[in-house]
């Protein structure tokens, strides 16, 4: 099975395009539903995060609060890499697990930052929804309500633009209307397929 790793900035519209995909049928992995997961009470990740950050970053259910943790590891790299020591072993297996499960020509495993983790190796082609910063600005700002300093601070984070072009194998360009990216889309679904199936001959 063809295995595309679908990744983009904050606002690009990774979400939109993995569900025109998964309307088609195609199965969706997403990385950050997964970690959402492990985050939860019970889960392999939680106990572990709230040692490593203490209870500062619980809400008043004495769960793990999001934007709470994120705001606390995008001030410090360091941190941001114990995070990601915690949960990306974590994430690799979930996808592990997954993957012999799907039967389909291919799938697709959504990976916000898969430029900057190292997930790479899991995947076969990087497909890049690409969008101007700033459309990216303006999108999140409309959906989310953070501050372009708060955005512009995760963007920072983030692989650039030209970061992620140069690793994509596909681009969607996603500056345009939804009729435009509809079309990208259905294009590049035919194409996978058509991989796919050349990949089976193989």
């Amino acid at each position: 099975m063809l295995r595309v790793g679908l990744t983009g900035g904050i606002g690009s519209g990774k979400s939109t395009v993995a569900s025109l995909l998964a309307m088609r049928g195609v199965p969706v992995i997403d990385t950050d539903e997964i970690a959402r997961r492990l985050t939860e009470p019970g889960e392999g990740a939680h106990d572990e995060i709230i040692r490593s950050f203490g209870k500062a970053i619980l809400d008043e259910n004495k769960k793990i609060d999001r934007d709470k943790l994120r705001e606390q590891v995008f001030e410090n790299i360091n941190e941001r890499h114990r995070l990601e020591a915690i949960l990306h072993p974590r994430i690799r297996e979930a996808i592990g697990r997954k993957l012999p499960e799907l039967d389909s020509p291919y799938c697709i495993i959504v990976v916000p930052l898969l430029v900057e983790s190292g997930f790479i190796d899991l995947i076969d082609r990087v497909l890049v929804v690409d969008v101007s910063e700033s459309t990216q600005i303006q999108r999140t700002v409309a959906r989310s309500g953070l501050s372009e300093v708060e955005i512009r601070k995760i963007m920072s984070a983030q692989a650039t633009r030209a970061q992620r072009l140069q690793k994509a194998d596909d681009v969607i360009d996603n500056n345009d209307d939804r009729k435009r990216l509809e079309a990208e889309v259905e294009r590049l679904h035919q194409w996978y397929l058509a991989l796919a199936m050349t990949q089976q001959r193989h």
